[in-house]
């Protein structure tokens, strides 16, 4: 009986513990929600005909000072490393990332925030998102993937 009770309370816990609502305000939500939320959003408005660093909403996500940098650097020579700065792929299927989206615990460290997010349920890519408190919203700051130094 104690297993049973023990395994019921695992799984609520893992059912809540990976709910991430994405109508959470700015300022209310955790590093992981607003990553999440970013990745819905960017995933959402990313096409052939409008890059989403060119919208306004991204600076609700992304701080003003990374989006000015990127969009310096796509308009001298394209994206850095020849793949998407936030997605770190050239191609990625949109319907499968958008509905694989995991964001990992967070890991604050001295005023940054890192956030480990895994795109995909085939081809799985992962990313680090660092994020920063401004004026109670959680700004991304960089981006940085996970392959090997070369």
């Amino acid at each position: 009986m104690k297993r049973l009770l023990m395994l019921g309370i695992a799984a609520i816990a893992l059912v809540f513990g990976t709910f991430q609502p994405q109508s959470v305000s700015a300022s209310e939500a955790t590093p992981e929600a607003s990553v999440s939320a970013f990745y819905a959003w960017l995933i959402k408005n990313d096409s052939d005909k409008s890059y989403p660093l060119n919208k306004p909403d991204i600076e609700k996500y992304v701080a003003p000072g990374t989006v000015s940098r990127l969009k310096s650097e796509y308009a001298h020579g394209g994206p850095p490393n020849g793949v998407d700065y936030f997605l770190k792929v050239q191609d990625y299927d949109p319907s499968d990332w958008l509905a694989h989206i995991a964001t990992h615990h967070a890991i604050a460290l001295n005023g940054v925030t890192v956030v480990p997010v895994t795109f995909g349920s085939k081809e799985k890519v992962d990313v680090l998102v660092f994020l920063k408190k401004v004026s109670g919203n959680w700004e991304i700051t960089k981006v940085d993937d996970t392959w090997e130094y070369k």
